[in-house]
Parts: structure tokens; sequence; C-alpha cells
């Protein structure tokens, strides 16, 4: 399983549990932050990949 996947999966997990549990919103910018991130990287392998 490729790393980015990985990421956005774990990225998932945590937006879930950032909206379920109000109490802990720092749950809810992590999750973002892997979001964004593994999407970034994601863009940039396959674009490497089709240069």
């Amino acid at each position: 399983m490729p790393a980015w996947l990985i990421l956005i999966i774990i990225g998932v997990v945590l937006l879930v549990l950032g909206v379920a549990i109000s109490a802990a919103k720092f749950l809810l910018y992590v999750g973002i932050a892997i979001l964004v991130v593994s999407l970034i990287l994601g863009l940039l392998r396959r674009g490497k990949n089709s240069v």
C-alpha cells in the first residue's frame, strides 16, 4: 500500500474523530493537515511519473 494512501486514510479517520469529539478540535486540524500533505504528495508523485 502506498504511503500517500495510508496518510489519506489516517487523515480521514482523524477528521471523523475530530468532528465526533467536539472537545478534541486539535484532531480536526491534524487531520486537515495530513490530508493536505498527502494530497500534495500524491499530486507530486503523479506529476513526476507522467514526466
